[in-house]
C-alpha cells in the first residue's frame, strides 16, 4: 500500500552532524543519499541533496502510516543555492546545531530560508555525547537558552528542541515522536497539469534514463507522456519507484524516480518535467518584494543579484516599482520608479521588481523567488539573502524588453526649481531659470499658470 508523504529538510552548518542524523533515522536509501558522491567522501562534507526514508504510524494518515522522506541538505556556505533548490519541496525543516557551538554562519542562513519557505521548524541539539554527563544537563539548558534568544526574533517562536546524538543514537526515539507531533498533513490535490522537480538524473541499462525528483503539482500514472526540461523532449513513462518500491501513479508531494525511454542525461542535470503549457522558458520575471531584515547590504535598482527559483539560479538587472496605493499587481496600473525599495517592506509585502534574467529559465506561475548575494565573501558572517517574492508575471520571449514592456508604466517624479519675477495677474506669475538656454526660443523667461 502506497503512504502519503510527507517531506524533512534536514539543514544546518557544515559538520553539525546532518548526514549522520538522517542516516540514523533512515529505513530506505535512495541513490543519492549519505555523501556517496566521490567528492563528498573525499572531503568529508556534504556536497549534493541526499534522500532518503522511513515509515512511522500517523492518525492523521488515511492509511496508518506516512512514508517520511528526508532531505539531507549540504552546509558549507559556497553550496546556498543548492539549499535553496532543496527547500523548495520540504514540509517541515529541521535545523541542526551542534550543542557545542551554537548557533553558526550557515545556522543562521538556513534559519532565514526557513521563514521563508517553510512554517514549521524543529530544531535538533547535536553531538550531546561530546558533553560529560555530569555537565551535560546544565550545558543543553544553557544553548537552548541562548538559541532561543534568536529564535523568538523569528516566525518560530514556539519551535521545540531536542537533544540527541547521532552517532550514539541518544534521544532518538524522542526525537521521532516529537517529528509526529509536530506533522501537519499538507493538502495534496492531484488536479492541475502534472510537474516535477528534478533533482538527479542518470541512465540505466537497458532500461531507460530515470529522473528522480518530488511532484510539486498535478499526478502521473504508467504510460503518460512528459515533456523534459527545456530539451523539447517528450517521453512515456515506462515505470515508477518510490525508495525502491514500484508504484503505478504518484501525486502532488511524493518523491519518486521515473524512468522514461532513454535519452542522455548529462543533458539534463537539475530542472522540471512536466505536463501540459504552464510551464514556460521565462526571460523576465516581475515579483512583488519583501526584504530580508538581516540583510545590511545596499539594495539599488539597476544593480545585479542571484535570483532562484527552484533549483535555477541565474544573475538579473532588477528595477524596483511601487504602486501609488495598495493593490495586487496589474500592467494597467501606473508605477513609481524606486532606487531603493522602502525600509517598510521588510516582513511584508510593500511594492514590485522587474528582474531581466540574464539567462532564461523554467518557471512555474506564482513560484517563490529568493534574491540574494552569492558573490559575496563567504567567510563573513554577513547574511547573503536580500529579498523575496512570488511571481505576479512572466515574460516569455527573447524580444520582451522591445516588446511587452512598454506596456510596464513606470514613472518618475521630477521637479525644476526657478525664481519668481513678478506677478502677471491673480492667476499667473513670470518665472525664470526653470529652462535652460540651449531650449528655450526667443527668452530666458516663461510664463506659469497657477492652477
Amino acid at each position: 500500500m502506497k503512504h502519503p508523504n510527507f517531506n524533512i529538510g534536514i539543514l544546518g552548518h557544515v559538520d553539525s552532524g546532518k548526514t549522520s542524523l538522517a542516516k540514523i533515522l533512515s529505513k530506505v536509501a535512495s541513490t543519492a543519499c549519505f555523501d556517496k558522491n566521490p567528492q563528498s567522501k573525499e572531503r568529508g562534507i556534504t556536497l549534493d541533496l541526499g534522500f532518503s526514508s522511513f515509515t512511522m504510524e500517523h492518525p492523521k494518515s488515511p492509511t496508518g502510516e506516512l512514508l517520511i522522506t528526508l532531505v539531507d541538505c549540504p552546509g558549507h556556505a559556497s553550496l546556498l543555492k543548492t539549499v535553496i533548490g532543496g527547500v523548495h519541496i520540504i514540509d517541515m525543516m529541521v535545523l541542526v546545531i551542534d550543542v557545542n557551538k551554537g548557533i553558526q554562519t550557515q545556522t543562521a542562513e538556513c534559519l532565514v530560508i526557513g521563514e521563508l519557505i517553510c512554517n514549521n521548524l524543529l530544531i535538533v541539539l547535536n553531538k550531546i555525547d561530546l558533553i560529560e554527563k555530569d555537565k551535560r544537563e546544565n550545558k543543553i539548558e544553557r544553548v537552548k537558552k541562548k538559541i532561543n534568544l534568536t529564535i523568538n526574533q523569528t516566525k518560530f517562536k514556539s519551535c521545540q528542541m531536542v537533544a540527541v546524538s547521532a552517532t550514539q543514537s541518544e534521544g532518538i526515539e524522542h526525537l521521532l515522536s516529537t517529528i509526529s507531533e509536530n506533522i501537519s498533513l499538507p493538502h495534496r490535490s492531484s488536479e492541475g497539469d502534472f510537474i516535477f522537480s528534478v533533482d538527479h538524473c542518470f541512465g540505466v541499462r537497458g532500461q531507460g534514463t530515470v529522473l528522480t525528483g518530488t511532484c510539486l503539482q498535478g499526478s502521473i500514472k504508467l504510460n503518460d507522456s512528459v515533456q523534459i526540461s527545456d530539451l523539447k523532449l517528450e517521453r512515456k513513462i515506462k515505470s515508477i519507484q518510490v525508495f525502491k518500491q514500484a508504484v503505478s501513479s504518484i501525486v502532488m508531494g511524493d518523491r519518486a524516480g521515473i524512468c522514461v525511454a532513454q535519452f542522455d542525461p548529462k543533458l539534463l542535470e537539475r530542472g522540471l518535467m512536466f505536463t501540459g503549457n504552464m510551464v514556460q522558458k521565462t526571460y523576465g520575471i516581475i515579483i512583488d518584494i519583501t526584504r530580508v531584515k538581516y540583510y545590511k547590504g545596499t539594495i539599488t535598482s539597476k544593480t545585479k543579484y542571484h535570483v532562484s527559483v527552484g533549483h535555477e539560479t541565474t544573475l538579473a538587472k532588477i528595477t524596483f516599482f511601487k504602486p501609488m496605493a495598495a493593490t495586487s499587481f496589474s500592467l494597467n496600473t501606473e508605477y513609481l520608479f524606486q532606487e531603493t525599495p522602502d525600509e517598510d517592506c521588510i516582513d511584508q509585502i510593500q511594492g514590485f521588481a522587474l528582474l531581466e534574467l540574464e539567462t532564461p529559465i523554467l518557471c512555474v506561475p506564482n513560484s517563490v523567488v529568493i534574491i540574494s548575494r552569492l558573490d559575496m565573501d563567504i567567510n563573513t558572517p554577513a547574511c547573503r539573502l536580500a529579498f523575496h517574492g512570488t511571481i505576479q508575471h512572466s515574460f516569455h520571449t527573447p524580444d520582451y524588453s522591445s516588446t511587452s514592456l512598454e506596456g510596464l508604466k513606470i514613472f518618475k517624479w521630477k521637479e525644476r526649481q526657478g525664481v519668481v519675477e513678478r506677478m502677471s495677474n491673480e492667476y499667473e506669475v513670470i518665472g525664470k531659470e526653470l529652462f535652460k538656454k540651449e531650449k528655450s526660443t526667443d527668452c530666458d523667461s516663461a510664463l506659469i499658470p497657477l492652477l
